[in-house]
């Protein structure tokens, strides 16, 4: 679905991110927007998909004691688009979403990119309180 992997690409040449790096083979990029705190968003075409994952920290041990997985499960419920995760080993904490490629239109992806970007401007502080 090579059509879906270009399309995806020009819209994030219309929402003027940054693609820092590239896999055409895989269909996937990797995107920066810093001024929003967008640092190497993954997005990548998995037909019928498109996931979206930013790594966001490393989950400090302590912080599971201190309910940071409840916090994380209450700050999900705020989000618009998709969601803080655990990676598979549980060491980390993943911005996650997923959308329909098929009728993938820029506002859905912009909004997807935009939740994150509030998201993080939101719960920043508390993620980094937690991350120490």
């Amino acid at each position: 679905m090579k059509e879906k992997f270009e399309c995806v690409k020009s819209y994030l040449y219309e929402m003027n991110l940054a693609i820092v790096d590239e896999d055409p083979e895989e269909e996937l990029v990797v995107v920066d927007d810093e001024e929003n705190g967008i640092k190497n968003l993954v997005i990548d075409c998995e037909y019928p998909i498109l996931v979206l994952e930013q790594v966001i920290m490393k989950m400090n041990p302590e912080a599971e004691a201190k309910g940071f997985c409840k916090r994380l499960l209450q700050m999900n419920r705020e989000i618009v688009h998709g969601a803080f995760v655990l990676d598979e080993t549980g060491e980390t904490i993943i911005f996650r979403d997923t959308l329909q490629l098929e009728n993938l239109d820029r506002n859905e992806l912009e909004g997807s990119i935009h939740s994150l970007s509030l998201a993080l401007s939101e719960y920043g502080g508390e993620l980094l309180r937690f991350a120490r």
